[in-house]
């Protein structure tokens, strides 16, 4: 399930959040324009980097300078590509644009832009337009330190999914339908609590334990003759 830190409800929308603060699982593009467009609700976590840009340590896809009118990219030296044409990426609409070949070959960035060495052009793959400017946007910002005081929120919220997970088994469940299930995650989240208060007492001021009595076999092992 994802795991969201709401900021401050409205009541004029019936507690609805006016923002949603989410991890990086639950962020892309898509998901933030339909939630922008379908419930009025921004989306705030990070959009992962181009999983390509290893391969082209040197531009990126938000150094190029997209023109929506004319469908065309034009690259940081001054090409412009054709028109770009529509295709499907995932099954998803996506907008593809690749520059000359002799352009590419002839340039001096041609390595930092294209990242091959067979003389290709470079070859772009754009999402629709609000889908693309969302990406690029949040790409630009994430990189702020004002954007990261933001999603610091996050912090407490993304520590206490790892102990569940790690320390209380809380992506295992051990019962079969929701309702069991649900009652586990409330009695996970419940010991959890416990747990973290256990910890909440001053240094030098925690009391003692009681000493944990002797097992069954311990037991019958002092009753052996020796």
């Amino acid at each position: 399930m994802p795991s969201t830190t709401s900021t401050t409800s409205s009541p004029a929308r019936a507690f609805q959040p006016l923002e949603h603060v989410v991890d990086g699982g639950y962020v892309t593009p898509d998901s933030i324009h339909h939630a922008a467009l379908t419930w009025g609700i921004p989306l705030l976590g990070p959009v992962r980097d181009d999983p390509q840009a290893a391969q082209r340590p040197g531009f990126t896809k938000e150094d190029f300078h997209i023109d929506w009118d004319n469908r065309t990219l034009t690259c940081p030296n001054g090409i412009t590509s054709p028109p770009w044409k529509p295709t499907l990426g995932d099954g998803h609409p996506r907008l593809s644009l690749l520059f000359p070949r002799k352009a590419c070959r002839e340039c001096e960035d041609r390595l930092k832009s294209t990242g091959n060495v067979e003389g290709k052009g470079r070859h772009i793959l754009l999402l629709p337009e609000p889908q693309q400017k969302f990406q690029s946007q949040v790409r630009k910002d994430q990189k702020t330190s004002n954007w990261q005081r933001r999603y610091a929120i996050r912090a407490g919220c993304e520590a206490t999914v790892s102990e569940t997970v790690h320390a209380h088994g809380l992506r295992h469940c051990r019962y079969r339908g929701l309702a069991k299930t649900h009652v586990q995650h409330v009695l996970t989240a419940a010991g959890t609590n416990i747990v973290r208060l256990s910890d909440c007492f001053p240094p030098g001021t925690t009391p003692a334990s009681p000493p944990r009595p002797p097992s069954h076999f311990k037991r019958l092992c002092q009753r052996l003759p020796t």
